[in-house]
């Protein structure tokens, strides 16, 4: 722990150097972090305030938007601030904090979605018992088994980054604080331990997406069998679902899934997952989703449904 201490702080050296691209950079990402945080918002808000509270695709729907908001909250912020400045410092605890609750919020996304996929294999593969399935003490389960899987994803990612020793350089070619790049700046012999890395985050990634990818084919399988109504409905759903799974899960096997370095690009991809993603998600659960879209209008258009909003 002594080699720990001698260092206090870190030192980010951001997305680029360029003056002129950091304060593209400050504009694009703060007005990308409000419509994230208005999108997310407006969805919680939105079902919460709706009859669609009580369905569970709906109800899953409200903790994603929330760990959305959560998960780049934890980077954002931070990076758009830094923008502004010429010397970006993070503290040591800051940035244990920072590995932490990235690979937590993150943990608990990725379960939810999963989550997700499962409600939507119910519904359409098993219509009949879909009721009795995905009933609301399940679905709290299932949501506080998603909070107990970021935990667990969390807490050995966040061991290590705390047990590495600091001495030398502290200059993190990076906009936040992760393992591969605390590794690199690490005062010993990381390759054993970046392995390691890989094989439980890395790993953890590409089995979710695997079950993600076959049961969305599972599903995309029995769709078959419902009337051509019920199958664009269906479709509809699916493909918004699958479309948060690829912004999400690539990006993140790109990093995670490969012997243990850091590449430039890997600021670039980084993006994806803290901000595109997680700013589109509403975009995405919202254009396409007819029932959404009504209930949006309810709830903040009441004039438009007098009955509705007397009733």
């Amino acid at each position: 722990m002594k080699s720990q201490r001698n260092i206090s702080e870190f030192i980010l050296l951001g997305l680029s150097y360029d003056q002129n691209i950091q304060i593209f950079c400050f504009v694009l990402f703060s007005f990308s972090y409000v419509a994230l945080l208005a999108g997310n918002l407006l969805i919680l808000v939105s079902i919460r305030r709706s009859p669609l509270y009580h369905q569970p695709m709906y109800y899953f729907l409200i903790q994603l938007s929330a760990m959305d908001i959560c998960y780049t909250s934890t980077v954002t912020p931070k990076l758009i601030a830094d923008l502004l400045v010429e010397r970006k410092t993070i503290s040591y605890t800051n940035c244990m904090l920072q590995v932490f609750t990235m690979h937590f919020f993150g943990g608990v996304e990725v379960f939810i979605i999963t989550a997700m996929a499962f409600d939507r294999y119910a519904a359409i593969c098993k219509p009949l018992h879909y009721v009795i399935i995905m009933n609301r003490t399940r679905c709290h389960l299932l949501v506080l088994a998603a909070g107990a899987g970021g935990a667990v994803h969390a807490l050995p990612l966040f061991s290590t980054a705390i047990s590495l020793p600091f001495c030398g350089p502290n200059e993190i070619d990076h906009y936040f604080c992760d393992i591969f790049p605390l590794l690199k700046v690490a005062c010993t012999d990381t390759y054993i331990t970046g392995v390691l890395v890989v094989a439980f985050s890395g790993m953890f990634s590409l089995v979710t997406f695997i079950v993600l990818f076959v049961s969305y084919g599972i599903i995309l399988f029995t769709l078959r069998n419902l009337s051509a109504e019920g199958r664009r409905k269906a479709l509809s759903t699916c493909w918004s679902h699958i479309t948060v799974v690829i912004l999400f899960f690539g990006p993140v096997i790109f990093i995670y899934l490969r012997p243990p370095t850091t590449f430039p690009e890997d600021k670039i991809f980084a993006l994806f997952y803290t901000i595109v993603a997680p700013m589109f998600n509403p975009l995405i659960y919202t254009l396409r989703n007819s029932e959404m879209k009504k209930a949006m209008r309810k709830v903040w258009c009441p004039s438009l449904f007098p009955k509705e909003a007397h009733s």
